[in-house]
């Protein structure tokens, strides 16, 4: 995937996204990390065509965004959003085939394939025991492992994840994170996600790319790019480094 030069603005304002050049990892972890307001999400929408850009392109697999068809585009990356939305009585199983859409044609019938897609997708995600279940009777933690496997469903080589996080207590964040390494690792998977936590994007990220006001400015492997400086200057948050036997690099954050 690259992103060249890529900007965007909502109508009658500023521009959101300037200028961004990048090239994301094949089979890599990257996670867009920086304050409030700075382009993230808006960044990751852009990325999944969800947004029109008003200059440059986002390159996928050799072709731009806007050249693919939606279910063609589908077929290529996947996406989950912050927040998701399905009907009251949906069951598990019924929302991850929803993840065989772009393979379906007209008078498409259910194929052994897509069975068989949906059924991995359930257990890669430890969710093969509930798939009967309604969507809504699980935990929020669990919830966003389903969300996942509709999107594994989908057999991509590219998932993004929009603060994938958000709303879970720290066991179920640690979970969620630990299943998109797990899938990287496992299916070689290019995952471009946002993350807010600082210790965790380091943790859990192959490549970071730091964003402020709209812009990258920083991009590299976690060590390289969270220092003292960056996070005071970025964040405005007073910090120190230390290095774990068990944890690796972490960040303390000791003022503002």
């Amino acid at each position: 995937m690259d992103i060249r030069n890529l900007s965007f603005s909502y109508r009658h304002r500023e521009k959101t996204i300037n200028h961004i050049n990048a090239t994301i990892r094949p089979g890599a972890i990257t996670t867009i990390i920086g304050p409030n307001g700075s382009g993230k999400s808006t960044l990751l929408s852009l990325l999944a065509n969800r947004l029109t850009p008003v200059k440059g392109e986002v390159v996928v697999d050799g072709k731009t965004l806007s050249s693919y068809r939606a279910k063609e585009l589908a077929r290529h990356l996947a996406v989950v959003y912050q927040q998701n939305e399905a009907p009251n009585d949906i069951t598990v199983k019924k929302l991850v085939t929803y993840g065989r859409f772009p393979y379906r044609k007209r008078f498409y019938h259910w194929k052994e394939e897509d069975e068989l897609a949906v059924n991995e997708a359930l257990e890669a995600t430890k969710l093969e025991n509930k798939a009967h279940l309604p969507l809504l009777s699980l935990s929020g933690g669990e919830q966003q492992r389903a969300w996942i496997a509709l999107a594994l469903a989908q057999k991509t080589n590219i998932l993004l994840l929009d603060e994938p996080t958000t709303y879970l207590d720290l066991y179920h964040q640690l979970e969620v994170l630990e299943l998109v390494r797990s899938l990287n690792r496992l299916k070689k998977t290019t995952i471009v996600m946002v993350l807010h936590d600082l210790n965790q994007a380091i943790q859990y990220s192959d490549e970071l790319i730091v964003m402020q006001a709209g812009s990258i400015v920083k991009a590299g492997l976690p060590r390289e790019v969270v220092t003292e400086e960056m996070v005071e200057n970025i964040y405005g948050v007073r910090a120190v480094l230390r290095d774990d036997a068990e944890a690796g690099l972490v960040l303390l954050p000791v003022g503002i």
